[in-house]
Formats: C-alpha cells, sequence, structure tokens
C-alpha cells in the first residue's frame, strides 16, 4: 500500500467489545475495539471533582468580596453621615462657645468626633482598596487553576474516549489481533489500515547499484500484457544480504486487481542504454565472486579456467569488461567442486 496508518493502544485497558474483524474494509472515524480502564475512569472523577471544587471556591470568594464591598460601602454611607451631622454641630456648637454659652469642653468633644471620623472614613477607604487587589489577586489565582484544572480533565476524558479505537482513515485492517479480555498495554500496536486504492513496490536491488540508484529514476514491469512505469521515490541506503532497497510509485496509475503482497519482476533504468557484451547469471558468481570462469573450448571436449573482469548486471545477464569474446560459451553452474582445477575434460 502507497499509505499504511498504525493503531497503537493512546491507553492500556481489557478488551471489551471487537467491531469489526482482521481484513475488513472500514472507514475513517469507525469504532474498531473497545477497551476498558478502571484506573482511567476513576482519574476522570476525581479530576471533575477538583474541577467542582475549585468552582466552588471561586463562587465562594467572588461572593465575600462582593458582601465585603457591600459592608464597606455601608460603613462608608453611615461615616459620612457622621461627618455631615458632626460639621453641623460643630458649627453651631462654635459659634454657642464663642458666646460663652456653653463650655469649650464641650465645644472640643465634638470638633474631635468629627476629626475621629474623617480620619476613619480614610482609614475605610484604604481598606477597601487594598481588599479589593487582594480579593482580585485571589480570584485571578483561582481562575487560573480552574482552567488548569479543566485542561487536564479535558485530557484525561480525551484519553478515556481513547479507549474506543477509530480508524484513522479509510482503507482495509490488518494484522489485527485482539480477543475479548485481553488486555492491551499502552502504546501497543494493535494493528494496521492499509490504503486499498494506492499502491507501491518495494524493490530489491544488487548493491552493486546503490551510488547509481536516485530518487526520480524510472523502471517498469509487465502485467496482463502491459507495461506500467514507475518511478524511484525513495531509496533506503542500509544494505543487507548483498542488497537494498527503493521504493517504486506507479507513474500511470494504479494496475487493477493488484494486491498487497503480490511479487512482480521489475525492471529498473539506472542510465542510457547502451551495447555491452552479456553473460547469464549463474551460480558460479558465488564461488568465483565473478574473478574467473570455465570457458568452453570451441571442440565442447573440455573447458579452461579464465581470468575475466565483470561490470554491471541485472537480475538475468552481467555485463563482461574483460576476458571473454562474443559468442564463447561459458559455464555459469556452481564450481563448488572445481575451485581448485585449472581444467574441466568432458568424456564421451
Amino acid at each position: 500500500p502507497l499509505t499504511s496508518v498504525f493503531l497503537d493502544a493512546v491507553e492500556g485497558g481489557r478488551v471489551e467489545k471487537i467491531h469489526v474483524r482482521n481484513g475488513a474494509l472500514v472507514e475513517a472515524g469507525q469504532p474498531l475495539l473497545d477497551l476498558s480502564n478502571a484506573a482511567l475512569q476513576l482519574d476522570v472523577i476525581s479530576r471533575e471533582a477538583q474541577v467542582s471544587e475549585q468552582l466552588n471556591n471561586l463562587r465562594n470568594t467572588r461572593l465575600a468580596m462582593e458582601q465585603n464591598r457591600l459592608s464597606l460601602k455601608s460603613q462608608l454611607v453611615d461615616i459620612d453621615y457622621h461627618i455631615t451631622r458632626l460639621e453641623r454641630l460643630v458649627q453651631r456648637r462654635g459659634e454657642l462657645a464663642r458666646q460663652r454659652l456653653i463650655s469649650e469642653a464641650d465645644y472640643q468633644d465634638v470638633v474631635d468626633e468629627l476629626d475621629y471620623q474623617r480620619r476613619r472614613r480614610e482609614v475605610t477607604i484604604e481598606s477597601q482598596q487594598q481588599d479589593e487587589v487582594l480579593r482580585e489577586s485571589q480570584i485571578a489565582s483561582l481562575e487560573d487553576s480552574v482552567e488548569q484544572l479543566q485542561r487536564n480533565l479535558a485530557i484525561a476524558r480525551s484519553n478515556l474516549e481513547s479507549l474506543t479505537v477509530t480508524a484513522p482513515m479509510s482503507g482495509q485492517l490488518s494484522s489485527f489481533d485482539a480477543e475479548l479480555g485481553q488486555s492491551k498495554a499502552r502504546g501497543e500496536t494493535l494493528g494496521q489500515i492499509d490504503d486499498v486504492d494506492n499502491f507501491k513496490l518495494r524493490v530489491l536491488i544488487d548493491e552493486f547499484y546503490i551510488t547509481r540508484t536516485m530518487e526520480g529514476q524510472y523502471g517498469e514491469f509487465t502485467l496482463g500484457g502491459r507495461t506500467w512505469p514507475l518511478r524511484i521515490s525513495r531509496v533506503y541506503p542500509q544494505v543487507v544480504n548483498g542488497q537494498f532497497e527503493v521504493d517504486m510509485d506507479f507513474a500511470e496509475g494504479t494496475p487493477p486487481d493488484i494486491r498487497r503482497g503480490q511479487t512482480l519482476q521489475t525492471r529498473v533504468q539506472l542510465g542510457d542504454a547502451s551495447e555491452a557484451l552479456l553473460l547469464a547469471r549463474g551460480g558460479f558468481f558465488q564461488d568465483t565472486g565473478g574473478n574467473w570462469a570455465f570457458v568452453l573450448d570451441p571442440s565442447g571436449s573440455f573447458a579452461t579456467r579464465r581470468e575475466i573482469r565483470l561490470g554491471r548486471r541485472n537480475p538475468e545477464y552481467f555485463e563482461v569488461l574483460e576476458g571473454l569474446e562474443a559468442s564463447e560459451q561459458v559455464i555459469t553452474s556452481e564450481y563448488a567442486a572445481y575451485t581448485n582445477m585449472q581444467r574441466i575434460q568432458f568424456n564421451d
């Protein structure tokens, strides 16, 4: 498949319900599997309680702040009333004191009371301002705490929702192995979904060509009597067992009825076409490394060992650079029993 998406368990749990089976065609968002996780459910309940508690604290703080504001406002109204009354009283008693109708002490008592109420008003206003700053800071802190708890709760709920594993894309479900009651660990791969409409080829190429292979080069294969062009989209530089891998995309659409895992014989064009002397591939190469071969005498009665040098290669042929001439015949089978010989004699 051109695209495959792995299904991993975001949270671990016990398999409670299986909605589909391996190999099924699924649509994006379709439920595939239900897991249960008691610890995760309890975590969500605990976080919900924490959010509720903080919201309640926030409401109580705002209510206390409003009550205190009203109380201070009431005190200011009462103080202003006393100040107004005392200002009038000071004016009247001042006149009486000047006429010596009351004692100076009586007059001074009223003056002191007015001074007290004025200073009390200043202190009350200052207290109101400081209390407002303190309460606003407390509310801001509580609001930040509530927001953080709500974010944590949202993550916990999302993790809880992830216990229902859904298809991230439309395609065919594969490598899906789950049984009722089975435990799945967090991060465990549950399967994968393959795009059934678009495919790519994973091609093995001899390491001899690794320096000449690059993205954008073209190739082809034959299927159903038609030749389909290919284009190299990715080169994997790791060499394993003398071969490296490339990904090839279909340059003119995906052939009909192609299936995942199907084997195709491809031809990759690594350079311009040119004439060359070719030698069929065979088991001799594993025994000689392509450094020598047994060449048949024109009489056909014997073959002699000869040094050769090979160049480029494909799945069928080697390019001969030195040591052989056109029309000469070479033994290409395995040489395991003849590596120490210089000549092979054929008997009638």
